[in-house]
């Protein structure tokens, strides 16, 4: 698989991963127009109580200053390894928050 390819998979999971922030967040009925606002809505109302892992919260930091830097530093390269760790990574973050959903969507 080319780095192309490679990266617009990461590319698509983070959005992902974004994305399940907001589901999250709509089920406590809370909103925000920024990613910043989304991550610390998320950790304040599923960090900070222990729903879900510091761990958790760090890679989500991470993967939007990741996120940030690609958008607007173009030139910016990540390796083949780098970007199937954050894949992996978005994986992992997005399976355990639809698991959550899963708890409370259908207690």
């Amino acid at each position: 698989m080319s780095s192309d390819n490679i990266q617009a998979l990461v590319r698509s999971r983070l959005e992902q991963a974004d994305a399940a922030v907001l589901a999250l967040l709509a089920l406590r009925k809370q909103e925000t127009s920024k990613h910043t606002g989304a991550i610390s809505l998320f950790d304040r109302e599923f960090v900070k109580p222990g729903v879900f892992s510091k761990e958790l919260s760090q890679w989500l930091h991470h993967a939007f200053r990741q996120r940030l830097a690609a958008d607007y530093a173009p030139l910016r390269t990540v390796s083949d390894d780098e970007a199937q760790q954050m894949f992996d990574e978005a994986q992992a973050f997005v399976a355990r928050v639809r698991e959550h959903l899963a708890q409370e969507l259908n207690p």
